[in-house]
């Protein structure tokens, strides 16, 4: 997670501002269940009466409410009304506008009122509960002290003030183990009494609060929408442009690696690494924004407003949290292992079909079709088994996350019901209450859905930082020379000795040479000998272990990679063309070179009379790795391209293998004709090809056998004779061959 976190970092000014709409959409989602509540509570079983105080009250109702208060209370409540101008049928009292906008006084006023204002409506509905509390007070009363079908109001006008109190809280003990919830919903019935009996209209009233409060749920829900877009097209940006980075970032890292490195990353996993794991991080990406950085907002949210809807039944959700967290536990200790798993067998398929594909026309020749096929099915086939464990293990948290959202809806209903009937909750509170629990446990749900991809990506973000983080052995300098102007291409090897990273035995050893402009250097010798490392040595492709490499008498480790290569004119072992046309592969190292130039270095190569024969001559297409056109073109077309570029230096890395004899003749022919001003190294299994070479090296398990002309070689280095003797006719040797004898031996043997 780590990794991913650094590499959201450069995005911080977006993220921040998609936690902030986050934090608008989950207020939006939050809001929502609140108002349902209402709209049941409030609107359709209140009639639209959300006020435990009367804004308008008849006089003659006030006066009942009051002769249930202590004096004190009551004097409190006279205060807080005035008299209504409004005109109604009789004389009435508003709540004064100071009162109604200070919630602590209003909250003060229906404490006092609440139990009043049902014992009135009680009292006037005639309930069991003030039937029997009204026989009481009759019972007490003096015979023949109250007139016929006097009523409580009547005995309670007839009592003195000090009487009266000690009757209201008599009243209010036998009513003190009554839930509140009873005591609103009838002090509110009350007010819904009170209204009527000034004439005002409640079903419209009733009516313009659902009307109201649907209207804010449609504006919260759009709202709501709109941040969700947002969020969705923020969060899609920025894992879109995050990954365009990270490819652009391993692209450029792994252009700069030396061959060392990439002995470490074979060529399938760098292109996995490329796509597939940085897709599963862009992916990754997007979703933690949408969803990660929502869920905890959602879920804290919820559990907020529960414990404002229902303490008591917050147990519940606890108990699913702890099975949800549980799940997740179970899955993620199980899976977790198989993700490395899985992306390793990804790059293993991969390279199993890079290859095949690429090694066709082999697999055809040997007839080993069968052979292959059965090596990428056992591929393909371990990938998929780990997929199918991984997505099966997976696939069992959706069923249990709906078995636990659907045992606490049920759970919610059970035990909310029984509070609904002890008169300890409302309906809309229980609704309300099952919403903010799916809200929870949906946030819940969401990083559950999360994890699934979370160990994936996390795996991709380990192999993409591997890339990034992987110290690449060939770098520039911080202070760079700059290679002469004036330099020719004098190529100096100063006792030169070389190993691979880790190895323990040099593969050259000791190489000490000179190659001048306007001469050919050769190097040849056995298979393994070092030729091909000793001239990867001169692009710094790898960096000598001991001595140095000088060109025109500067260090090539005391340049930058990019002078030191603009000099060099490089020719691989393998041609290698890129996809374009024959003009773009000739212009690839002199881009800013015209149709003269490339037609000269592909006469040059010898490689015109097949360019003409194309029917759209140089603009003829080349395909993926030149495959369209034969080995011995691809190698005169790299050679072109080296040409193009005139160079101080060619190398040329057995370059000439897949030519004729006449081609390979009239090529160097034409060769030290074009670079007689240029330092020339010829890497060649023939001695046909350097026969003529001003020096020639011979190379023997890494170290110098000799050095010379070809005359001179055959004379004084045995390894080089041997080599001769294996390939030139008896007539070559005897002109060059200073003891013939030698001959004769060869031919008794």
């Amino acid at each position: 997670m780590t990794k991913l976190f650094k590499y959201m970092g450069g995005y911080w000014k977006t993220i921040l501002v998609i936690v902030l709409v986050l934090l608008g959409q989950a207020y939006c989602d939050l809001s929502l269940p609140s108002y349902t509540s209402d709209i049941v509570n409030i609107g359709i079983q209140q009639g639209g009466v959300k006020d435990t105080v009367p804004m308008q009250i008849a006089q003659g109702d006030l006066e009942q409410v009051l002769l249930f208060m202590s004096d004190e209370d009551a004097q409190t409540v006279q205060d807080a009304y005035e008299e209504d101008t409004n005109p109604y049928d009789q004389a009435a009292y508003v709540l004064k506008s100071d009162v109604r906008d200070d919630k602590e006084a209003l909250q003060d006023l229906a404490d006092k009122m609440r139990l009043p204002m049902m014992l009135t409506a009680g009292f006037a509905s005639g309930s069991e509960t003030t039937a029997a509390m009204q026989e009481q007070m009759m019972a007490n009363m003096p015979e023949g002290s109250l007139p016929e079908g006097a009523t409580v109001m009547d005995v309670m006008q007839m009592l003195p003030a000090q009487q009266r109190t000690a009757m209201v809280e008599q009243i209010k003990e036998q009513l003190a183990d009554m839930p509140d919830t009873i005591v609103s919903q009838a002090a509110i019935s009350y007010v819904h009494t009170a209204y009527e009996n000034l004439g005002m209209d409640m079903e419209q009233m009733q009516t313009n609060y659902i009307l109201l409060t649907g209207a804010k749920m449609l504006f919260l829900a759009l709202l709501g929408m709109v941040a969700s877009v947002l969020v969705g097209l923020m969060a899609s940006r920025v894992g879109a442009s995050m990954g365009r980075d990270l490819r652009g970032k391993v692209f450029n890292k792994v252009v700069g690696f030396s061959n060392n490195e990439f002995d470490h990353f074979s060529t399938a996993s760098l292109i996995t690494r490329s796509t597939n794991d940085i897709q599963q991080i862009q992916l990754l990406t997007v979703m933690l924004l949408r969803m990660v950085l929502y869920a905890p907002l959602l879920a804290i949210g919820g559990v907020l407003k529960v414990l404002q809807t229902n303490v008591s039944m917050s147990w519940i959700i606890a108990l699913a949290v702890v099975i949800i967290a549980g799940v997740v536990a179970v899955l993620f200790t199980i899976v977790m292992p198989k993700f490395k798993i899985l992306q390793n067998m990804v790059d293993k398929l991969n390279l199993v079909t890079r290859e095949i594909l690429t090694g066709l026309p082999v697999i055809r020749a040997f007839s080993t079709e069968k052979y292959e096929e059965k090596r990428f099915d056992n591929a393909n086939m371990d990938l998929t088994k780990t997929q199918l464990f991984v997505n099966r293990a997976m696939t069992f948290m959706m069923p249990v996350m709906m078995l636990v959202m659907n045992g606490v809806s049920v759970l919610i209903v059970w035990t909310g019901a029984h509070g609904i009937s002890d008169g300890q909750m409302q309906v809309g509170d229980m609704m309300a209450f099952i919403q903010y629990t799916m809200q929870i446990i949906m946030g819940f749900l969401m990083l559950c859905m999360i994890s699934i991809m979370l160990p994936r990506a996390a795996v991709s973000a380990v192999r993409v930082d591997e890339v990034l983080t992987s110290q690449t052995i060939i770098h520039d300098p911080r202070d760079p020379k700059k290679m002469p102007r004036e330099g020719k291409g004098l190529v100096h090897f100063d006792h030169v000795s070389f190993r691979y990273p880790g190895a323990e035995e040099d593969v050259l050893h000791d190489i000490d040479f000179t190659a001048k402009p306007g001469e050919t250097t050769a190097i040849i010798g056995s298979t393994g000998s070092g030729k091909s490392t000793l001239v990867n040595l001169i692009p710094r492709f790898y960096d000598v272990t001991e001595g140095a490499i000088r060109i025109d008498d500067v260090d090539i480790r005391e340049v930058s990679q990019h002078d030191l290569r603009d000099k060099l004119g490089y020719v691989p072992q393998k041609g290698v063309l890129f996809t374009g046309t024959i003009k773009s592969n000739i212009l690839f190292g002199a881009p800013q070179g015209g149709d003269e130039e490339m037609e000269w270095a592909a006469k040059t190569a010898q490689a015109t009379e097949f360019i003409n024969e194309k029917t759209e001559k140089y603009d003829s297409a080349i395909s993926q790795g030149g495959s369209n056109v034969s080995g011995g073109q691809k190698q005169r077309l790299s050679i072109a391209r080296a040409i193009a570029k005139k160079p101080d230096v060619f190398i040329f890395d057995d370059s000439f293998s897949a030519l004729d004899y006449k081609t390979d003749v009239a090529l160097r022919k034409a060769l030290r004709e074009q670079t007689a001003d240029s330092t020339v190294l010829i890497v060649a299994q023939r001695i046909s090809t350097i026969l003529h070479a001003e020096q020639i090296i011979v190379l023997d398990d890494g170290e110098v056998a000799g050095m010379g002309t070809h005359k001179e070689l055959l004379n004084q280095c045995e390894v080089y004779r041997q080599i001769a003797l294996s390939q030139l006719s008896e007539a070559e040797l005897k002109a060059d061959l200073d003891d013939t004898t030698i001959l004769e031996r060869k031919e008794e043997n």
